[in-house]
């Protein structure tokens, strides 16, 4: 979906999974520093929306995700999960009920994929799948926003903020009342710094919960079966995971950032040392300087001086161990 707001001055168009939003608008810093200070706003209108609805929405999905949602409050936001059997992650989804109705947003491009999956699943339960995508649009506020909220919006709120179900119909004329626009360069280097991972960034074929901190956020080790339940449970009580997240601080002297799947060595063992990792999602920080998420090997020592590729790259645990 390419959004209407890329019209707005200075706008510079998103590349990769972010394709149809607004990278900045002209100013990266200023607008990571105002949404840091709980002004302006994110247009988030490219990624997926997905609504479950019906009578047995929370009983039938909290048999399917991996968070415990039969009984989740009106109003309460929540992550989940779904896992394939092996318990790799195959979908992320930030839901909230709003009391008749599940209101879903997911990582653009994945919506036709996961009503798919539901609708495989339906059986008997009495729930209705919608892929709402083509006409409502996700809007973030930063936390400590003070911006009005059209009466009658869906709001999603998370200590980082509040997540907007808007009429894609409405988004410019939101947009006009809603502070200074932010691009998605500024939410993902603040997500960057909060340490939260996202599917397809931190995320591959065989990423399992533990190995990005999702024990606890979105998995909840206290609930009955869902597809993939058997390797979460083995994880969590026998073993470790085998990679874990980590948050990079990386030699500001360097004019690059390494991109995504750029490998991590070891520094000690110089350029032809064994590869440990890769970075997952880089950002420049308004006051860090240039940061990154990356998965390592689980033996990695907390302490040693990584490469990611040819920078320098001092680790902060995320995932213990």
């Amino acid at each position: 979906m390419k959004s209407p707001l890329l019209s707005l001055p200075g706008a510079v168009a998103a590349e990769g999974a972010d394709e149809g939003v607004a990278a900045h608008y002209g100013d990266l810093f200023r607008e990571q520093r105002a949404l840091a200070d709980g002004t302006g706003f994110v247009d988030l209108s490219h990624r997926g929306v997905v609504t479950v609805s019906g009578e047995d929405r929370l009983s039938w999905l909290h048999l399917l995700l991996t968070q415990h949602v039969s009984e989740l409050p009106a109003g309460r936001a929540t992550e989940a999960l779904i896992l394939s059997a092996h318990g790799h992650i195959e979908h992320a989804l930030y839901l909230v009920d709003d009391g008749e109705t599940v209101w879903a947003h997911v990582e653009p491009g994945t919506q036709e994929a996961l009503v798919a999956y539901l609708e495989s699943m339906k059986f008997f339960y009495r729930v209705e799948i919608a892929d709402r995508t083509a006409d409502i649009a996700v809007v973030h506020l930063p936390a400590g926003s003070i911006a009005e909220v059209p009466e009658g919006v869906v709001v999603r709120e998370t200590p980082y903020g509040r997540d907007l179900f808007l009429p894609r119909a409405d988004l410019e004329s939101y947009a006009e009342k809603a502070g200074p626009p932010a691009g998605i360069l500024a939410h993902e280097a603040l997500r960057v710094e909060q340490h939260r991972p996202r599917l397809g960034f931190e995320t591959d074929h065989r990423t399992i919960p533990h190995e990005l901190g999702w024990i606890g956020t979105a998995v909840h080790l206290q609930k009955g079966c869902y597809r993939g339940q058997e390797t979460v449970a083995r994880v969590q009580n026998l073993g470790k995971p085998p990679r874990r997240l980590v948050f990079l601080h990386l030699d500001g002297s360097e004019v690059h950032l390494p991109v995504h799947g750029t490998e991590i060595r070891l520094a000690d063992e110089g350029p032809d040392g064994r590869k440990v990792g890769f970075v997952t999602t880089s950002a420049r920080h308004h006051e860090l300087g240039p940061v990154a998420l990356a998965l390592v090997k689980r033996n990695v020592p907390v302490d040693a001086r990584l490469m990611a590729g040819d920078t320098a790259a001092a680790q902060e645990v995320v995932v213990a161990p």
